[in-house]
């Protein structure tokens, strides 16, 4: 018998466009396999995930820059051919935050987790989520905010070279810009270029001191706040291998005990009045030893599998039992499991594994999509060779406002959706 209602279906959302977004499976394998009655509404095109054989069926998302009124409409008639209360569970910043904004119109249709409006949008937003973590005593990188170019030149200058450079609200970045939501900059002309494409960014662009990766610095918590305002699920994983190399997704993590992190991701969901599932990150200052909050995700982070207890517990299940009312089952912390991103680390796929391991892609009960990930990884490595070999060969290449060597995500924010 299941621990979940599975009279209650769910439905996974994701807006931004990413066919490998491996977290999406997670979602639907997680509550499938639990006898839940999983809706997908994410961009199918050339995606793993409508492959699962746990995805009942597939559905056209909202338009990249859609409107709150557009995702409404678009939640509206997937519920309307459900015909019951669905939990909704958001898996992309813009999904949460559009969610977070019509919660009361969604809310006859849709089980959500009761939280202010406004809160996923805050603390999704970087320059706020600098003011949140300065009133609640959370360590953050030193970010300042220029109002124009002579700032930015100032700016640089306090905070030294090289400085990490972030648009405010990513998820408003147009697509086929070029820009990077986090990028890491080397001098002051780049900053300057940077800052004069704001207005098409869409929001404002931060400057924020440069922590240098190294061994056992790179941190995450996932983890979700139910209705009591107790984190449930999830733990503290540590980064052990990054895709970008030392600047990106996590390709392999370790579920790894670190009080220091779960105390500070505890005390500021708890100060928030922080409710339903997310996921922060963190990096360890090599000269402090202080672990700084970079980002914080109001959604299911994509490796958050890692963190399924002895229960079988996970944020996603531990969401949809606490808003079906059912209690959460007290599993035992499982140090030392991995999770490993096949396509980002193949080799580590392949290792010995003594604290067990997940998989994002293969699975013994659902092989589909694993097939379908590394035909499209194929063709996706393909034609990216093919642009890089043309692009060299080309007389006169068309110059880059920002060098690609100088432009590496920094955290899991991002890199999923790239």
């Amino acid at each position: 018998m299941s621990l979940l209602d599975i009279r209650v279906p769910a439905v996974l959302l994701r807006i931004d466009r990413n066919p490998f977004h491996h977290g999406t499976l997670g979602a639907a394998r997680s509550l499938g396999r639990s006898g839940v009655e999983v809706h997908v509404v994410a961009d199918s095109a050339g995606s793993p995930v409508g492959a699962s054989r746990y995805v009942r069926q597939m559905h056209p998302p909202p338009l990249p820059g859609a409107s709150p009124d557009d995702v409404l409409a678009v939640l509206r008639r997937v519920a309307d051919g459900i015909a019951r209360p669905a939990v909704l569970v958001p898996l992309d910043d813009a999904s949460a935050i559009a969610v977070g904004r019509m919660r009361d119109e969604l809310a006859p249709s849709y089980l959500l987790p009761s939280m202010p409006g406004s809160l996923a949008e805050r603390v999704a937003d970087k320059a706020e989520l600098a003011a949140v973590c300065a009133s609640s005593d959370v360590p953050h990188p030193t970010t300042l905010i220029p109002d124009s170019p002579a700032e930015v030149a100032d700016a640089m200058r306090r905070l030294g070279l090289p400085v990490v450079a972030k648009w405010s609200r990513p998820w408003l970045l147009p697509a086929g810009s070029g820009l990077r939501s986090t990028v890491l900059v080397r001098s002051v002309q780049q900053a300057r270029e940077l800052f004069l494409r704001t207005e098409e960014a869409g929001s404002r662009l931060l400057l924020q001191a440069y922590l240098s990766p190294g061994p056992d610095r790179d941190w995450f918590f996932h983890g979700y706040a139910d209705h009591s305002g107790t984190v449930r699920a999830g733990g503290p994983g540590r980064k052990q291998l990054a895709w970008p190399r030392g600047a990106g997704l996590t390709a392999v993590g370790c579920w790894t005990p670190n009080t220091q992190v779960q105390a500070l991701a505890e005390r500021l969901t708890g100060e928030l009045g922080y409710r339903g599932i997310f996921d922060l990150d963190f990096r360890r200052c090599g000269a402090t030893g202080r672990y700084h909050l970079l980002d914080f995700n109001p959604r299911a982070g994509a490796q958050f599998r890692l963190f399924a207890d002895s229960a079988g517990l996970d944020v996603v299940r531990a969401m949809h039992l606490d808003l079906t009312g059912r209690p959460l089952p007290d599993g035992l912390p499982m140090p030392g499991r991995a999770f490993v991103v096949e396509n980002y680390a193949p080799l580590a796929a392949l290792r010995a594994a003594p604290g067990g391991r997940e998989l994002a892609w293969y699975a013994a009960d659902d092989r589909s999509p694993g097939r379908v990930m590394w035909a499209q990884w194929c063709r996706h490595v393909s034609r990216r060779l093919r642009e890089r070999l043309g692009t060299t060969t080309t007389a006169a290449p068309t110059p880059r406002l920002i060098p690609r060597a100088a432009s590496p995500s920094l955290t899991d924010n991002e890199k999923a959706s790239s």
